[in-house]
């Protein structure tokens, strides 16, 4: 486990919907854990005696309504994904008082302080981060206008505290279990000024439909900022070995661990920064694997893909059980 990673407990838990529920994180001792801003997140590291070292990347919520939460206080909410899976793991064993680690907050995905206008869109769990967004701009009373989109109501957590908060300004899109009716974020958008800038978070088809939506509108480059949750692992990811070739060593990544993240806990310094396939700091040549590569990341081209010399090892990884990197 890494020096700089914290150690909390779980200080309370709340069902929020069918399948979403929050945990608060306290420090042991009281002590104030590392200030954040809207947008950050941590790594909750914890161990399934099935499966091994779990990682998860989770938001922190920051409180309720406008009151930030105690300073040895996060909250965050997690989605229960798949029965045998991380999440699932966390939904089945966490109690009030289960101690586990954490790192401490990481921010890609920042809110700019000096924008004219904020647009806030959240599809489904993706409310983590924009909550705290929308805290923010409401306590600092700037001009903003929220979109919380989901198939219905009952699963759509903090949704009422959305509407708490953002009053008029904010309203809640139900698009139905077949998605009958999408959110038409094109029209969203035409109607903005040109001091308005957007962070969109939820599912990929809501992240992309904002960023082509902007494009087609001729916005300039950088007045949508994004997240999305969809390069998570998956019910088909396997355990293997990566051999780094340099060095002879030989790392394991469990099936809920990406590549990054088990060389990070291994103590091999690795260059990354986003953790989502976008930024191109972390893809390493790939020598050989006995499997074939799965490509989760936003940064390689189809060709390079294709080749399959090289990996995006945040988000991507292999089937196989081997797989040899040139690091």
């Amino acid at each position: 486990m890494p020096q700089s990673n914290i150690p909390v407990v779980v200080a309370g838990i709340r069902q929020l919907t069918p399948r979403i529920r929050e945990y608060l994180l306290r420090s042991p001792a009281g002590t104030p854990l590392p200030r954040f801003e809207p947008g950050a997140h941590i790594e909750l590291h914890t161990q399934s005696p099935v499966s091994g070292p779990i990682v998860r990347h989770y938001s922190l919520i920051g409180g309720t309504g406008t009151w930030d939460d105690t300073p040895d206080i996060y909250r965050i909410a997690i989605q229960r994904e798949d029965r045998q899976r991380g999440s699932a793991y966390i939904h089945d064993h966490f109690v009030v008082g289960s101690a586990l680690h954490i790192s401490p907050p990481k921010n890609h995905f920042p809110l700019d302080r000096r924008d004219g206008k904020t647009l806030l869109i959240a599809g489904g769990i993706g409310i983590t981060p924009i909550l705290s967004m929308l805290r923010s701009v409401v306590r600092r009373n700037k001009p903003f206008e929220m979109i919380y989109a989901g198939r219905n109501a009952a699963d759509m957590a903090y949704h009422q505290d959305v509407q708490r908060l953002g009053g008029a300004q904010a309203r809640i899109h139900i698009s139905g279990e077949s998605n009958q009716n999408p959110l038409d974020v094109r029209s969203v958008l035409a109607a903005q000024s040109a001091h308005t800038n957007v962070y969109v978070c939820g599912p990929a088809p809501l992240v992309h439909a904002v960023q082509a939506a902007a494009n087609a509108l001729n916005w300039p480059a950088g007045r949508v900022r994004s997240e999305l949750f969809s390069s998570g692992p998956t019910v088909n990811d396997v355990a293997f070995d990566v051999e780094l070739r340099a060095s002879g060593r030989i790392v394991h990544v469990g099936r809920d661990v990406s590549i990054l993240d088990a060389l990070t806990q291994a103590g091999v310094d690795v260059l990354s920064d986003c953790r989502r396939g976008e930024c191109g700091l972390c893809p390493l040549p790939v020598l050989d694997t006995d499997g074939e590569l799965v490509h989760r990341d936003r940064y390689l081209d189809q060709d390079e893909k294709q080749s399959g010399e090289t990996l995006c090892i945040c988000v991507s990884r292999t089937t196989g059980a081997r797989l040899v990197l040139d690091a």
